[in-house]
């Protein structure tokens, strides 16, 4: 094997390169000759960072003063858990269920709350979304949680959701990927390991005045007004997942924010559906509608060759291509971070691998 390696793990990903030079020399010397990894959370030095690294993604993603930005240790699973806490008054909650992970969430809420399925795209084994006009929507629901993504099946919402209640959406593999209209939800929540960093931090934006006075018969732990009272630190925060994160913001903004990284995300996933398309060999099963700009599933022509593809594409340097256990064949995952030379490459050896057979 020789070359360049290009990662498409769904998560934990690629992370920049510049990024990994810069966070390798602060692992030795971040302040005062302390390295990132053993620095107070608590220091002024690092409380200064937490607060450029807000600022950053309040000026990628033009989140306005109404909002509260959180960094909450642990995945966005735990979120399926904590929003249902804070916010069940009415007991009945929408879910829109496009995939796993929403079907997960939607199993985690039910400890805590009535869940309303509006949707259940299981029948379709999850390559289409039903249409809006069919949704069965509570009229009295505490809010309406959806994933914009589904990094499983490769299912993506592209169009607005326009609804009474409070909208909440898991943006774990879309969070800066392109703009986005934060005024359009009430909380939005997303792990770091996609397109924001390293596993271990999960950002939350909630308005203000959703999370006041709610969840008041919980531990502060489990309380996101607690937790923006003591500006993400209401106990030893993930130190260095926040700072990969702040990294992070800084690349995309000196990329040329999140118009660029939607143009490029947007070319990426274009050119590899195209070859995927015209193949009789390789198949995606999404509806066109809905198809990820991040995670292409895939399918070959025979099962019995998938070993065969994984392999040669790990030795000419193409790997973590395997889909998920629940839906078998190839995932190419392609965040931020994924040059275009890497998704080019993933497709000259695809057209190899089907010439050979």
């Amino acid at each position: 094997m020789s070359g360049e390696i290009f990662n498409f793990s769904a998560g934990p990903a690629v992370i920049p390169k510049s990024v990994i030079e810069k966070l390798t020399s602060e692992i030795i010397n971040f302040d005062r000759g302390m390295s990132i990894l053993e620095i107070s959370h608590r220091s002024n030095k690092f409380k200064e960072y937490a607060r450029r690294t807000e600022s950053s993604l309040r000026r990628l993603l033009r989140i306005d003063e109404n909002y509260e930005i959180l960094f909450l240790q642990g995945g966005a699973t735990h979120q399926f858990t904590m929003i249902p806490q804070n916010l069940s008054n009415n007991g009945v909650a929408d879910y829109l269920i496009t995939g796993g992970w929403s079907k997960k969430a939607a199993t985690y809420a039910e400890y805590h709350t009535r869940v309303n399925i509006v949707s259940d795209s299981s029948d379709t084994n999850f390559t289409n979304i039903s249409d809006k006009s069919t949704w069965n929507i509570s009229t009295d629901s505490d809010y309406f949680f959806y994933c914009a993504n589904e990094t499983v099946h490769g299912v993506e919402i592209h169009e607005n959701i326009d609804v009474s209640s409070p909208l909440i959406c898991d943006m774990s593999s879309t969070l800066c990927t392109r703009p986005v209209n934060v005024s359009n939800f009430d909380l939005i929540f997303a792990g770091a390991q996609k397109n924001l960093g390293i596993a271990g931090l999960t950002i939350v934006i909630a308005k203000k005045d959703l999370i006041e006075n709610e969840g008041t018969q919980l531990p502060p732990i489990m309380r996101y007004e607690d937790h923006s009272n003591d500006n993400s630190m209401l106990n030893t925060s993930p130190v260095f997942a926040w700072y990969v994160a702040g990294l992070i913001f800084e690349w995309i903004e000196e990329q040329g924010g999140l118009d660029k990284m939607q143009d490029s995300n947007k070319l990426k996933s274009q050119l590899l559906y195209e070859f995927i398309d015209q193949s009789n060999f390789y198949n995606n099963p999404v509806t066109p509608k809905y198809r990820s700009w991040i995670n292409i599933p895939f399918t070959l022509s025979a099962e019995d060759i998938d070993d065969e593809f994984l392999n040669m594409a790990e030795k000419s340097g193409l790997h973590n291509l395997k889909g998920h256990r629940t839906v078998g064949g190839m995932r190419a995952s392609v965040y931020n971070a994924m040059p275009i030379e890497g998704v080019e490459k993933l497709i000259s050896f695809m057209k190899d691998f089907e010439n050979r057979q």
